[in-house]
């Protein structure tokens, strides 16, 4: 079996069990994905150096050896808060209003990317699989063709791809599209993100897209797919089973004092429609006075990017509107949100999941969202809580049996959670089944061998 060469932005440190963020997502899958591989895992250890220097840290745990590098602190700012998370972030998730172009990101964005092929190279061996992941990355692939490798690389992005309207507002977009073709195989969440690319690449690119995937531009030819990811479907029931998770469970139920309890975790961004969210509960709350005091929304929303001044603001915003809901319906003894800025471990949120009758997942765009694969996971075969979903998730084209919802629409999330709650058990078990089916058999190791497969040719 060949060696695998994991390539991201940040290497995730190796935590006891049980602890860890709302996360699940990247770290959970690639932690998954080395554990069958004699791999190493490369990238930014997330720490900065006052000059960059190419030193490598390796450790080792799990049988998985890590080996991360320091940034300097112009390159955290032009390529991570700049490049990665001002200018392609919001870009990639619809929100042009948004997005900053700034020549000095783009410079750091490159150059960061080349200091990542230069560090790297030299611990790749011939029969190496590269496997790089997502948008910090993109043109990695093309600088290691330049300096030489010769290995088969794959590049997984797990973000939607916008479409081509949008991509064309990004200065030299052409270029950054090019280097994506330097990679034998690429791989999006869902059909729609792999649509949207293979569009640019025919309209703007003047490129060939054939049904197996197969996308031929001037002599370059790769193969491009879907591969949905999935959940450690058996990592996290064991996480479901384990007593930190009932601990949680029963805090939660406690709390409730027999009040009906609505979920949402996402991490603070403006990709979430957290806002949007809070005021289509706030219609259902409007709309049905019956229910005040009856049911509350506990919206986990733990802290992320402080340094990008968007990521402010939306926590401000959210900040003000619990606020004001919470003082417009509240009661002495009844808050309608539990509003909370932190993360907590997988157990704790597999318990906290599994006391909910009702998870919101509403997101403007999603390139997957796994919080909606890890609530259903976490249900009580016998008496299931309701997925209510955004559309615009990537899960929702493999979840179809949750309540799927417009969450730019009040009226749409008042009106789902409205039949959530009054769903009888005997839908709701088949809703689950078939949802759990999905979850439980494309999960991250059928993600990891679908990828890997047509990575290894």
């Amino acid at each position: 079996m060949s060696r695998l060469i994991v390539i991201s932005n940040r290497v995730a440190a190796p935590k006891p069990e049980g602890e860890g963020g709302a996360q699940g997502g990247l770290a959970v899958a690639l932690s998954a994905a080395l554990r069958e591989y004699r791999g190493l895992w490369f990238g930014w250890s997330g720490n900065k150096a006052d000059t960059f220097t190419g030193h490598i840290d390796f450790q080792r745990h799990d049988g998985v050896t890590s080996a991360t590098i320091d940034l300097e602190e112009q390159d955290v700012e032009e390529y991570y808060n700049g490049y990665a998370n001002r200018t392609l972030w919001p870009l990639f998730h619809y929100r042009i209003d948004l997005a900053e172009y700034d020549r000095s990101f783009a410079g750091g964005y490159e150059r960061v990317n080349q200091r990542f092929a230069e560090t790297v190279q030299p611990l790749i061996e011939p029969d190496d699989l590269i496997w790089v992941h997502d948008y910090h990355l993109i043109p990695l692939g093309r600088q290691l063709r330049d300096r030489g490798v010769r290995n088969r690389m794959g590049f997984f992005l797990h973000i939607p791809w916008p479409p081509s309207r949008l991509l064309v507002s990004l200065p030299f977009h052409e270029g950054l599209v090019l280097s994506l073709l330097a990679y034998d195989v690429i791989g999006f969440q869902t059909e729609e993100w792999l649509e949207s690319f293979t569009n640019y690449v025919e309209r703007e690119l003047g490129g060939h897209c054939e049904p197996d995937g197969t996308i031929r531009v001037g002599g370059r030819s790769v193969h491009a797919a879907a591969y949905p990811i999935g959940i450690d479907y058996k990592e996290f029931s064991e996480a479901v089973a384990s007593p930190g998770a009932a601990t949680a469970f029963e805090r939660l139920k406690k709390s409730a004092d027999g009040r009906r309890t609505i979920i949402g975790v996402d991490r603070l961004d403006y990709s979430k429609g957290l806002e949007e969210r809070f005021l289509g509960y706030r219609r259902f709350l409007e709309e049905h006075d019956e229910c005040l005091g009856k049911l509350f929304l506990l919206q986990i929303a733990p802290p992320s990017r402080g340094e990008v001044h968007t990521y402010e603001a939306i926590r401000e915003s959210l900040d003000e509107l619990s606020g004001r809901i919470n003082g417009e319906f509240a009661e002495v003894d009844w808050v309608p949100i539990r509003y909370v800025n932190q993360g907590y471990g997988r157990e704790d949120l597999a318990g906290f999941y599994r006391a909910a009758e009702i998870a919101l997942i509403t997101p403007l765009r999603d390139g997957m969202n796994l919080v909606a694969k890890e609530y259903v996971a976490a249900q009580d075969p016998e008496d299931p809580g309701v997925l209510i979903l955004s559309r615009f998730a990537g899960a929702a084209l493999q979840l179809k049996d949750a309540l799927l919802v417009n969450p730019y629409s009040k009226e749409d999330i008042s009106d789902a959670i409205a039949k959530a709650l009054d769903m009888p058990k005997e839908e709701r078990i088949r809703r689950w089944q078939a949802m759990n089916a999905c979850v439980r058999d494309e999960d991250v190791v059928w993600w990891r061998r679908s990828f890997v497969e047509a990575l290894a040719g």
